[in-house]
């Protein structure tokens, strides 16, 4: 079978460490939905999955027909894009907040088992 040598990231092996570690997976725990490259694009796409949503979104698109046209374009799109903004900003803190407890949880000292 395959054998795996396990070095401490310790003092004087601390370099060997980097040098092995780099061949192996880390073993890092990820709950966060969102990265900051992507957090705008996949909110968007979530939000979009929520009927009412798309509602609010067929109305703005309809008030650009001109032959529909029923209030002032601005007015239609405001309802929208306030629920949009808070959504976004209440999915992002909560995101955030589950980054910074997996960066916690991620630096905990752990025990080690040693024959």
């Amino acid at each position: 079978g395959k054998h795996r040598i396990v070095i401490p990231c310790l003092g004087h092996l601390k370099e060997e460490y980097e040098k092995v570690s780099k061949l192996y997976k880390n073993n890092k725990i990820r709950t966060t939905k969102y990265t900051l490259w992507n957090f705008l694009p996949r909110n968007l796409f979530e939000q979009f999955h929520r009927v009412a949503n798309l509602y609010f979104l067929f109305l703005v698109v309809l008030n650009w027909i001109p032959l529909v046209e029923a209030f002032q374009k601005e007015i239609t799109m405001l309802p929208l894009i306030v629920v949009l903004t808070i959504i976004a900003v209440k999915d992002g803190l909560e995101d955030y907040s589950k980054y910074k407890m997996d960066k916690q949880i991620n630096n905990l000292l752990t025990k080690v088992y040693s024959r």
